[in-house]
Protein backbone atom coordinates (compact mmCIF):
# COMPACT_ATOMS: atom_id res chain seq x y z
CA UNK A 1 0.00 0.00 0.00
CA UNK A 2 1.36 3.52 -1.29
CA UNK A 3 0.43 6.66 0.63
CA UNK A 4 1.61 10.09 -0.81
CA UNK A 5 0.77 13.17 1.44
CA UNK A 6 -1.13 15.68 -1.03
CA UNK A 7 -1.67 17.60 -3.15
CA UNK A 8 0.79 18.49 -5.92
CA UNK A 9 0.85 21.62 -6.55
CA UNK A 10 1.04 22.05 -2.86
CA UNK A 11 4.24 20.28 -2.42
CA UNK A 12 5.80 21.64 -5.13
CA UNK A 13 5.39 24.81 -2.71
CA UNK A 14 6.38 22.99 0.49
CA UNK A 15 8.11 19.91 1.29
CA UNK A 16 6.59 17.08 2.59
CA UNK A 17 8.84 16.54 6.21
CA UNK A 18 8.14 12.79 8.00
CA UNK A 19 8.59 13.57 11.88
CA UNK A 20 9.50 10.13 13.41
CA UNK A 21 8.82 10.47 17.27
CA UNK A 22 5.79 12.81 18.51
CA UNK A 23 7.37 13.75 21.70
CA UNK A 24 8.27 17.51 22.69
CA UNK A 25 10.96 16.88 20.52
CA UNK A 26 9.32 16.33 17.31
CA UNK A 27 5.93 18.25 17.96
CA UNK A 28 8.56 21.63 18.80
CA UNK A 29 9.54 20.66 15.33
CA UNK A 30 6.84 20.08 13.34
CA UNK A 31 5.56 23.28 14.85
CA UNK A 32 8.11 25.34 13.76
CA UNK A 33 8.01 23.89 10.04
CA UNK A 34 4.53 23.64 9.74
CA UNK A 35 4.23 26.71 8.31
CA UNK A 36 6.48 26.49 5.80
CA UNK A 37 6.32 22.90 5.33
CA UNK A 38 3.66 19.80 4.72
CA UNK A 39 4.51 17.85 8.33
CA UNK A 40 3.09 15.06 9.12
CA UNK A 41 4.39 12.61 12.58
CA UNK A 42 4.16 9.69 13.10
CA UNK A 43 4.59 7.83 16.67
CA UNK A 44 4.04 4.10 17.61
CA UNK A 45 2.03 5.40 20.81
CA UNK A 46 -0.23 8.31 22.05
CA UNK A 47 1.84 11.65 21.27
CA UNK A 48 4.34 12.60 24.24
CA UNK A 49 3.67 9.66 26.36
CA UNK A 50 7.37 8.62 26.48
CA UNK A 51 10.60 10.23 27.71
CA UNK A 52 8.36 14.01 27.76
CA UNK A 53 5.34 12.07 29.76
CA UNK A 54 7.87 10.84 32.58
CA UNK A 55 9.97 13.35 32.98
CA UNK A 56 9.97 15.90 35.95
CA UNK A 57 9.93 19.39 33.97
CA UNK A 58 13.38 20.61 35.25
CA UNK A 59 15.45 23.10 32.95
CA UNK A 60 18.55 22.93 35.21
CA UNK A 61 20.91 23.73 32.48
CA UNK A 62 23.52 25.49 35.77
CA UNK A 63 23.29 23.25 38.51
CA UNK A 64 24.18 19.99 36.33
CA UNK A 65 27.05 21.35 34.08
CA UNK A 66 30.34 19.34 34.54
CA UNK A 67 33.53 19.17 33.53
CA UNK A 68 33.86 18.18 29.76
CA UNK A 69 30.04 19.33 29.04
CA UNK A 70 30.74 23.29 28.77
CA UNK A 71 29.21 22.55 24.80
CA UNK A 72 26.12 21.27 26.70
CA UNK A 73 26.29 23.87 28.81
CA UNK A 74 25.78 26.81 26.39
CA UNK A 75 23.51 25.06 24.87
CA UNK A 76 21.12 24.60 27.67
CA UNK A 77 21.68 28.09 28.69
CA UNK A 78 20.73 29.10 25.28
CA UNK A 79 17.88 27.43 25.39
CA UNK A 80 17.05 29.00 28.74
CA UNK A 81 16.75 32.43 27.07
CA UNK A 82 14.32 30.92 25.23
CA UNK A 83 12.17 29.37 27.33
CA UNK A 84 10.12 32.84 28.02
CA UNK A 85 9.23 33.76 24.66
CA UNK A 86 8.43 29.94 23.66
CA UNK A 87 5.83 29.50 26.68
CA UNK A 88 4.44 33.41 25.85
CA UNK A 89 3.92 31.66 22.31
CA UNK A 90 2.44 28.74 23.28
CA UNK A 91 0.01 30.13 25.40
CA UNK A 92 -1.16 32.13 22.53
CA UNK A 93 -1.51 29.57 20.51
CA UNK A 94 -2.59 26.29 22.10
CA UNK A 95 -4.44 28.09 25.38
CA UNK A 96 -2.59 26.13 27.16
CA UNK A 97 -0.44 27.50 30.30
CA UNK A 98 2.82 25.36 30.58
CA UNK A 99 3.74 26.50 34.21
CA UNK A 100 6.66 28.22 33.73
CA UNK A 101 7.87 28.72 37.41
CA UNK A 102 11.16 30.79 38.41
CA UNK A 103 11.99 30.01 41.99
CA UNK A 104 14.68 28.50 40.92
CA UNK A 105 16.57 25.34 42.33
CA UNK A 106 18.63 24.40 45.30
CA UNK A 107 21.44 21.91 45.37
CA UNK A 108 20.68 20.40 49.20
CA UNK A 109 24.19 19.24 51.10
CA UNK A 110 22.97 17.32 54.26
CA UNK A 111 26.78 16.62 55.30
CA UNK A 112 30.20 18.19 55.33
CA UNK A 113 31.04 15.61 52.40
CA UNK A 114 28.29 16.88 50.16
CA UNK A 115 29.55 20.28 50.51
CA UNK A 116 32.97 19.18 49.52
CA UNK A 117 31.46 17.87 46.41
CA UNK A 118 29.36 20.56 45.50
CA UNK A 119 31.99 23.53 46.12
CA UNK A 120 33.91 21.10 43.66
CA UNK A 121 31.85 21.31 40.70
CA UNK A 122 31.18 24.87 42.02
CA UNK A 123 34.58 26.30 41.12
CA UNK A 124 33.93 25.23 37.30
CA UNK A 125 30.29 26.24 37.43
CA UNK A 126 31.94 29.87 38.14
CA UNK A 127 34.47 29.25 35.87
CA UNK A 128 31.78 29.54 32.94
CA UNK A 129 29.77 32.39 35.06
CA UNK A 130 27.00 30.80 35.77
CA UNK A 131 24.99 32.37 38.25
CA UNK A 132 24.86 30.14 41.06
CA UNK A 133 25.38 31.14 44.87
CA UNK A 134 26.56 29.05 47.82
CA UNK A 135 24.22 29.34 50.88
CA UNK A 136 24.57 29.03 54.72
CA UNK A 137 22.32 26.22 56.56
CA UNK A 138 20.55 29.43 57.50
CA UNK A 139 19.61 31.02 54.52
CA UNK A 140 18.85 27.37 53.39
CA UNK A 141 16.86 27.20 55.78
CA UNK A 142 14.85 30.03 55.10
CA UNK A 143 14.29 29.67 51.46
CA UNK A 144 12.82 26.27 52.28
CA UNK A 145 11.69 25.55 56.33
CA UNK A 146 10.64 22.01 55.54
CA UNK A 147 14.02 20.42 55.22
CA UNK A 148 16.07 18.09 57.29
CA UNK A 149 17.11 19.40 60.90
CA UNK A 150 20.79 18.98 60.31
CA UNK A 151 22.18 20.36 56.92
CA UNK A 152 25.00 22.18 55.53
CA UNK A 153 23.62 24.27 53.37
CA UNK A 154 22.67 24.17 49.77
CA UNK A 155 23.72 25.72 46.43
CA UNK A 156 21.03 28.45 44.76
CA UNK A 157 20.44 28.08 41.31
CA UNK A 158 18.14 31.19 40.24
CA UNK A 159 17.33 30.54 36.90
CA UNK A 160 17.53 26.71 36.89
CA UNK A 161 13.35 26.59 36.71
CA UNK A 162 10.64 24.45 35.63
CA UNK A 163 7.91 23.57 33.84
CA UNK A 164 4.91 21.07 33.57
CA UNK A 165 6.28 18.74 31.00
CA UNK A 166 2.47 17.17 30.45
CA UNK A 167 1.36 20.16 29.58
CA UNK A 168 4.05 21.15 27.72
CA UNK A 169 3.44 18.13 25.24
CA UNK A 170 -0.04 18.94 25.46
CA UNK A 171 0.58 22.41 24.10
CA UNK A 172 2.79 21.68 21.81
CA UNK A 173 0.37 19.18 19.98
CA UNK A 174 -2.47 21.89 19.77
CA UNK A 175 0.17 24.22 18.14
CA UNK A 176 1.84 22.12 15.98
CA UNK A 177 -1.61 20.72 14.66
CA UNK A 178 -3.18 24.28 14.79
CA UNK A 179 -0.19 25.41 12.08
CA UNK A 180 -1.22 22.29 9.72
CA UNK A 181 0.57 19.57 11.19
CA UNK A 182 -0.87 16.20 11.22
CA UNK A 183 -0.23 13.60 14.06
CA UNK A 184 -0.78 10.02 13.76
CA UNK A 185 -0.46 8.31 16.49
CA UNK A 186 -0.25 4.64 16.97
CA UNK A 187 1.68 4.36 13.92
CA UNK A 188 5.41 3.23 14.64
CA UNK A 189 7.80 3.09 11.81
CA UNK A 190 9.47 0.14 10.46
CA UNK A 191 12.08 2.15 8.75
CA UNK A 192 13.52 4.88 6.84
CA UNK A 193 12.86 4.70 2.87
CA UNK A 194 16.50 5.41 0.76
CA UNK A 195 16.34 5.79 -2.64
CA UNK A 196 20.15 6.80 -4.59
CA UNK A 197 21.47 8.14 -1.35
CA UNK A 198 18.57 10.18 0.03
CA UNK A 199 16.00 10.13 2.54
CA UNK A 200 12.53 9.81 0.45
CA UNK A 201 9.97 8.59 3.44
CA UNK A 202 9.12 6.15 5.53
CA UNK A 203 7.91 2.25 6.20
CA UNK A 204 5.11 2.22 8.46
CA UNK A 205 4.99 -1.36 10.53
CA UNK A 206 2.11 -2.18 8.78
CA UNK A 207 3.73 -2.37 5.19
CA UNK A 208 2.01 1.24 4.53
CA UNK A 209 4.60 3.77 2.55
CA UNK A 210 4.63 7.18 3.11
CA UNK A 211 6.98 9.29 0.61
CA UNK A 212 8.53 12.71 1.83
CA UNK A 213 11.57 14.95 0.76
CA UNK A 214 12.54 14.94 4.31
CA UNK A 215 12.54 12.62 7.11
CA UNK A 216 13.66 13.61 10.52
CA UNK A 217 14.63 10.92 13.32
CA UNK A 218 13.28 12.31 16.38
CA UNK A 219 12.46 8.77 17.79
CA UNK A 220 14.04 9.36 21.42
CA UNK A 221 15.21 5.73 23.20
CA UNK A 222 13.66 4.14 20.10
CA UNK A 223 15.65 5.98 17.63
CA UNK A 224 18.06 3.07 16.62
CA UNK A 225 15.62 0.47 16.50
CA UNK A 226 14.39 2.17 13.07
CA UNK A 227 15.74 0.63 10.17
CA UNK A 228 16.58 1.59 6.46
CA UNK A 229 20.20 3.25 7.67
CA UNK A 230 23.48 1.00 8.07
CA UNK A 231 24.43 0.24 11.48
CA UNK A 232 27.18 2.77 12.10
CA UNK A 233 24.38 5.73 10.73
CA UNK A 234 22.27 4.76 13.11
CA UNK A 235 22.28 7.48 16.03
CA UNK A 236 24.03 5.70 19.33
CA UNK A 237 20.67 5.91 21.32
CA UNK A 238 19.87 3.86 24.10
CA UNK A 239 17.10 3.50 26.88
CA UNK A 240 18.17 5.23 30.01
CA UNK A 241 15.66 3.72 32.54
CA UNK A 242 14.00 5.94 35.45
CA UNK A 243 11.56 4.71 37.91
CA UNK A 244 9.80 7.83 39.55
CA UNK A 245 6.82 8.93 41.41
CA UNK A 246 4.61 11.55 42.76
CA UNK A 247 3.73 12.24 46.47
CA UNK A 248 0.10 14.44 47.18
CA UNK A 249 0.81 17.58 49.04
CA UNK A 250 -1.50 20.44 50.46
CA UNK A 251 -1.70 22.23 47.34
CA UNK A 252 -1.84 25.73 49.82
CA UNK A 253 0.49 24.65 52.11
CA UNK A 254 3.41 22.89 50.31
CA UNK A 255 6.62 21.10 51.80
CA UNK A 256 8.84 23.02 49.21
CA UNK A 257 8.78 26.06 47.04
CA UNK A 258 11.51 25.19 44.87
CA UNK A 259 13.08 22.22 42.66
CA UNK A 260 15.29 20.48 45.29
CA UNK A 261 18.39 18.01 43.85
CA UNK A 262 19.28 16.08 47.34
CA UNK A 263 21.82 13.24 47.13
CA UNK A 264 20.03 10.50 45.71
CA UNK A 265 17.16 12.12 44.32
CA UNK A 266 15.06 15.52 42.98
CA UNK A 267 12.15 16.79 44.30
CA UNK A 268 9.73 18.62 41.93
CA UNK A 269 6.88 20.79 43.49
CA UNK A 270 3.72 21.67 41.13
CA UNK A 271 1.47 24.05 41.54
CA UNK A 272 -1.54 21.19 41.71
CA UNK A 273 0.56 20.01 45.14
CA UNK A 274 1.88 17.39 43.36
CA UNK A 275 5.42 16.37 44.23
CA UNK A 276 7.83 15.04 41.65
CA UNK A 277 9.95 12.31 43.52
CA UNK A 278 12.84 10.89 40.95
CA UNK A 279 14.85 9.54 39.06
CA UNK A 280 16.67 6.48 38.99
CA UNK A 281 19.29 6.18 36.08
CA UNK A 282 19.29 2.02 35.45
CA UNK A 283 21.15 0.70 32.13
CA UNK A 284 18.39 -2.18 32.12
CA UNK A 285 16.94 -1.67 28.08
CA UNK A 286 13.56 -1.44 27.60
CA UNK A 287 12.75 -2.43 31.34
CA UNK A 288 9.10 -1.26 32.45
CA UNK A 289 9.14 -3.05 36.02
CA UNK A 290 8.40 -0.61 38.97
CA UNK A 291 10.46 -2.26 41.57
CA UNK A 292 11.00 -1.99 45.54
CA UNK A 293 14.49 -1.63 45.45
CA UNK A 294 14.43 1.80 43.35
CA UNK A 295 11.07 3.30 45.25
CA UNK A 296 12.97 2.32 48.54
CA UNK A 297 16.24 4.00 47.31
CA UNK A 298 14.49 7.13 45.95
CA UNK A 299 11.64 7.28 49.18
CA UNK A 300 15.00 7.28 51.48
CA UNK A 301 16.78 9.89 49.87
CA UNK A 302 13.83 11.80 49.73
CA UNK A 303 12.70 11.54 53.65
CA UNK A 304 16.79 12.17 54.50
CA UNK A 305 15.77 15.70 52.80
CA UNK A 306 12.45 16.73 54.11
CA UNK A 307 11.62 14.19 56.27
CA UNK A 308 7.80 15.00 56.51
CA UNK A 309 7.38 13.43 53.14
CA UNK A 310 7.10 10.22 55.04
CA UNK A 311 2.62 11.55 55.51
CA UNK A 312 2.08 12.27 51.82
CA UNK A 313 -0.18 9.83 49.96
CA UNK A 314 1.31 8.43 46.79
CA UNK A 315 -0.43 9.86 43.62
CA UNK A 316 1.10 8.47 40.85
CA UNK A 317 4.01 5.54 40.06
CA UNK A 318 5.80 5.43 36.90
CA UNK A 319 8.48 4.23 34.36
CA UNK A 320 10.83 6.37 32.02
CA UNK A 321 13.05 5.89 29.01
CA UNK A 322 15.52 8.53 28.70
CA UNK A 323 17.25 8.53 25.03
CA UNK A 324 20.83 8.45 26.34
CA UNK A 325 23.13 8.73 23.64
CA UNK A 326 26.74 7.50 23.75
CA UNK A 327 28.31 10.99 25.70
CA UNK A 328 24.64 11.56 27.40
CA UNK A 329 24.48 14.93 24.65
CA UNK A 330 22.44 15.39 21.98
CA UNK A 331 22.43 14.61 17.98
CA UNK A 332 21.36 17.29 16.58
CA UNK A 333 21.88 17.92 12.67
CA UNK A 334 21.82 16.47 9.30
CA UNK A 335 22.38 13.01 8.82
CA UNK A 336 24.41 10.76 6.39
CA UNK A 337 22.02 10.95 3.53
CA UNK A 338 20.27 14.05 1.91
CA UNK A 339 16.92 14.74 3.44
CA UNK A 340 17.77 12.86 6.67
CA UNK A 341 17.79 14.77 10.24
CA UNK A 342 18.93 13.86 13.55
CA UNK A 343 17.12 15.41 16.44
CA UNK A 344 17.28 12.81 19.66
CA UNK A 345 19.62 11.47 22.35
CA UNK A 346 18.68 14.02 24.44
CA UNK A 347 18.98 12.36 27.97
CA UNK A 348 18.07 13.98 30.97
CA UNK A 349 17.14 17.30 28.86
CA UNK A 350 14.41 16.57 26.36
CA UNK A 351 12.29 19.40 28.24
CA UNK A 352 15.10 22.17 28.88
CA UNK A 353 16.16 21.53 24.88
CA UNK A 354 13.01 21.67 23.52
CA UNK A 355 12.72 25.67 22.83
CA UNK A 356 16.60 25.58 21.14
CA UNK A 357 16.12 21.96 19.16
CA UNK A 358 12.67 23.40 17.50
CA UNK A 359 14.23 26.53 16.16
CA UNK A 360 17.43 25.48 15.42
CA UNK A 361 16.36 22.00 13.89
CA UNK A 362 13.79 23.89 11.73
CA UNK A 363 16.65 26.58 10.52
CA UNK A 364 18.64 24.23 9.57
CA UNK A 365 15.82 22.10 7.78
CA UNK A 366 14.35 24.67 5.86
CA UNK A 367 16.96 27.61 5.40
CA UNK A 368 20.31 25.00 5.24
CA UNK A 369 21.23 27.50 8.39
CA UNK A 370 23.26 25.50 11.30
CA UNK A 371 23.36 27.60 14.65
CA UNK A 372 26.12 27.62 16.65
CA UNK A 373 25.01 25.98 19.91
CA UNK A 374 24.19 22.90 17.92
CA UNK A 375 26.92 22.64 15.66
CA UNK A 376 28.96 20.64 18.30
CA UNK A 377 26.44 18.39 18.62
CA UNK A 378 26.20 16.16 14.81
CA UNK A 379 26.23 12.59 14.41
CA UNK A 380 29.53 13.14 13.37
CA UNK A 381 31.62 12.95 16.77
CA UNK A 382 30.79 9.44 16.86
CA UNK A 383 32.04 8.09 13.67
CA UNK A 384 35.73 7.35 12.38
CA UNK A 385 37.50 10.81 11.15
CA UNK A 386 37.46 9.34 7.25
CA UNK A 387 33.68 8.02 7.64
CA UNK A 388 32.63 11.20 8.87
CA UNK A 389 34.62 13.14 5.81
Amino acid sequence: MNETIPSIATIRAKPRVAIIGAGVVGLGIAWRLAGRAMVTVFDRSKAGSGASYAAAGMLAACCEAEPGEEALVALGRESQKRWPAFVDELLRVSGIDVELRREGSLVLALTADDQATIAHHLEFQRRLGLPLEWLSPAATRAREPRLAGKIAGALFSPEDHQVDNRKLAQALRIAAEAAGAEIREHHPVKEIIVQSGQARGVVLDDGTTVTADIVVLAAGAWSRTIGGLPPDRRPPVRPVKGQMLALRMDAAAPLLAHVLWAPGVYLVPRHDGRLIVGGTVEEKGFDEAITAGGLLTLLEAAWRAVPAVEELPVDEIWVGHRPGSRDDAPILGPGPLDGLFYATGHHRNGILLAPVTADAMARLILDDVVELAIKPFGLERFLPARAAE
